[in-house]
């Protein structure tokens, strides 16, 4: 681009202090302008750090700004989301994009008749070592299931322990919209929820049903004491089996690169990414599917 993209971040909260906010400020295309957040003096602080203005109206924010960045609650992100898609703002949304899915197919419909670009934070696949999988998956093909574990004690200790809506929505919510992109993208989409149990302690447990006819298990849980916490995704088959659990890219690279395709897509006026609002609205379909097989 010519200019820098001008975001506005808002929220100001642990993810937003540790990735969003310095991936935003020191990308060669894009400018931290400012940051809104619920509380004025986190905002204030947050916006000190890296040069940028701390606003007290969102408004205000929207109107100074070319995109908005989202890091705060699901809850909280869709309206404010659907707010700047109307006023032709970009967005980068957080997972999940939104409460329900009611709110996600709004939210969805916002971006899309507003013509703006989007993105959704699904951090590992914008690392490199996850394409490169990914692609010799779909090289290699045949690829009958898979079997994804995410095991955490994030709500034990820790940055988001203290997140309400975390401790609300549990791991299904939280890292789940992340396992289900990965293992969507490897097998193919995921049709239907076979299976799917929650246990007192927050233990999900699910089955996966595949447009390709493969099927994946999944386990998920933010309450085990793993130190680190534990992540793996293994695809079988006729040819052999395949292991993603490398995260040699951190978190802040990732957040990087997927500012440089936002970057491109706003550049290119391109509205439609593998990881875009869409996909935001895919996710929340399967969560909210798993939820109401685990109530049964």
């Amino acid at each position: 681009m010519d200019e820098q993209l001008r975001v506005g971040l808002v929220g100001a909260g642990p993810w937003a202090q540790m990735i969003h906010a310095p991936a935003i400020a020191n990308h060669p295309g894009t400018t931290l302008i400012g940051v809104w957040a619920r509380r004025q003096e986190a905002a204030a602080e947050l916006a000190r750090a890296h040069g940028a203005e701390a606003f007290a109206d969102y408004a205000e924010l929207l109107s100074t700004v070319d995109a908005v960045a989202f890091c705060v609650p699901p809850g909280v992100q869709a309206p404010m989301a659907i707010e700047a898609a109307n006023a032709g703002k970009h967005v980068i949304l957080e997972k999940p994009i939104a409460e329900s899915v009611e709110v996600a197919e709004q939210l969805t419909a916002a971006v899309t008749d507003a013509g703006v670009a989007s993105l959704v934070v699904l951090t590992r696949r914008y690392a490199p070592e996850t394409k490169e999988l990914l692609a010799q998956l779909h090289r290699t093909g045949g690829w009958t299931g898979a079997d994804g574990r995410w095991l955490t004690g994030a709500l034990l200790d820790g940055p988001f322990s203290q997140s309400p809506w975390r401790h609300e929505k549990g791991a299904l919510d939280d890292i789940g919209p992340h396992a289900f992109d990965l293992l969507d993208a490897a097998l193919g989409e995921i049709t239907d929820v076979i299976a799917a149990n929650v246990s007192a302690s927050g233990l999900w447990q699910l089955i996966l049903q595949h447009a390709s006819g493969a099927t994946s298990t999944l386990t998920l849980t933010l309450s085990l004491p793993l130190q680190p916490p534990f992540a793996d995704f293994t695809v079988f088959g006729p040819n052999g089996h395949r292991t993603l659990n490398s995260r040699d890219t951190s978190a802040l690279d990732c957040f990087t690169n997927l500012l440089d395709d936002f970057v491109a897509m706003v550049d290119s006026g391109t509205t439609t990414h593998e990881c875009d609002v869409r996909r935001g609205l895919h996710l929340q379909r399967i969560i909210d599917l798993a939820r109401r097989k685990a109530e049964r």
